[in-house]
């Protein structure tokens, strides 16, 4: 993620704008670190989704993060603030419809301190796993060879984003 500006919203909170560079995989087999139960369970809801921006609510655990992300493919315009889990709860009543449950295992890739961050999805996404890598430039990403364990690329097709997949489900493949 590339750093653009951070500003102070008062009482504590900042706004982390940022250039998210990342590319998604569809995974052609599960690493041994995904078959345990040490994943990080998120639960992401869309407040609303138009087009290619979309506001986010995601609860992990007893944290929770209010985001803003425009524009498609590889990279795209991030704003994440921290919020309550009150306040994460009451816009959780208007995600209905557009709701991910998912784990997330993080892999140390070994390549210029990548991480491969492993998505388990679960309820109506159940056997959907994908592997996002996120990149600190645009170069990086475009030089980066995937690990054989990796599957299809999708970061350039909007049907597998998770805001579609919250909304739509699954794409026909």
């Amino acid at each position: 993620m590339t750093k653009r500006l951070c500003r102070s919203l008062g009482r504590g909170h900042t706004s982390l704008v940022t250039v998210e560079i990342e590319r998604k995989f569809l995974l052609a087999q599960l690493p041994s670190a995904v078959s345990s139960d040490v994943g990080e369970r998120l639960r992401q809801g869309y407040v609303a989704v138009d087009g290619d921006v979309n506001v986010r609510v995601r609860i992990v655990g007893r944290a929770a993060t209010l985001t803003v992300k425009a524009g498609g493919g590889m990279a795209r315009t991030e704003v994440e603030v921290a919020i309550t889990t009150s306040q994460a709860e009451a816009l959780w009543a208007h995600t209905v419809g557009r709701r991910i449950d998912k784990a997330r295992y993080r892999i140390p890739l070994g390549v210029e301190g990548l991480t491969a961050e492993v998505d388990k999805y679960f309820d109506a996404l159940a056997g959907l796993v994908v592997v996002e890598v996120e990149f600190p430039t645009i170069a990086a990403a475009a030089a980066f060879q995937p690990p054989d364990w990796f599957g299809s690329e999708v970061t350039d097709d909007p049907k597998w984003s998770n805001a579609a997949l919250a909304s739509t489900g699954r794409p026909v493949t």
